[in-house]
C-alpha cells in the first residue's frame, strides 16, 4: 500500500511539473507572439506613413511650381493694367490660398501622428485643391 500510495505521489508531482512546464511554455509563446506582432504592425505602420510623406512631398513640389507660375502670371495681368484681369487673378490666387491650407493641414496630420486613413483624407483634399488652383490659373492665361 506504501509503494502504490509513493508511485501515485510521484505521478502526480511529476504530472503538475510538466503541466507547469507546459504552461510556462505557452506563457512565454503567446508573449512572444503579442510582441511580434506589435513590432510587425509599427513597422507596417511605418511603412504607409513613408509613402503618405512621399506623396505629401510630391504634393508640396507641385505647389512651389504653381506658386512659381502664378508669380510669374501676375507679373503679366499687372503690367497690362487691365482691371478685371486684375479681379480675376486675385480670385485665382485665392485657390492657391486654400491649396496653401490644405497642404498645411496635411503637414499638421503627419507631425501630430494622426490616423492613416485622416491624413489620406487630407492628402486627398490638398489634392483637390491643387487641382483647382492649376485649373484657375489655366482659364486665367486663356483669357491673356
Amino acid at each position: 500500500m506504501r509503494r502504490s500510495r509513493l508511485r501515485l505521489f510521484k505521478w502526480t508531482s511529476m504530472t503538475i511539473s510538466l503541466l507547469g512546464v507546459l504552461m510556462i511554455i505557452a506563457t512565454v509563446l503567446v508573449l512572444l507572439y503579442i510582441g511580434v506582432e506589435r513590432i510587425s504592425s509599427t513597422i507596417s505602420t511605418n511603412v504607409d506613413k513613408g509613402s503618405l510623406y512621399d506623396e505629401f512631398a510630391q504634393l508640396q513640389k507641385e505647389y512651389q511650381d504653381l506658386e512659381i507660375d502664378y508669380e510669374s502670371t501676375k507679373k503679366v495681368i499687372y503690367g497690362m493694367g487691365d482691371k478685371d484681369l486684375m479681379e480675376k487673378y486675385v480670385n485665382a490666387e485665392i485657390k492657391l490660398v486654400e491649396a496653401k491650407s490644405a497642404l498645411d493641414d496635411v503637414e499638421s496630420a503627419l507631425s501630430t501622428n494622426k490616423p492613416i486613413p485622416e491624413i489620406k483624407n487630407r492628402l486627398q483634399t490638398a489634392n483637390l485643391k491643387l487641382k483647382e488652383a492649376r485649373d484657375s490659373l489655366a482659364s486665367l492665361k486663356a483669357l491673356i
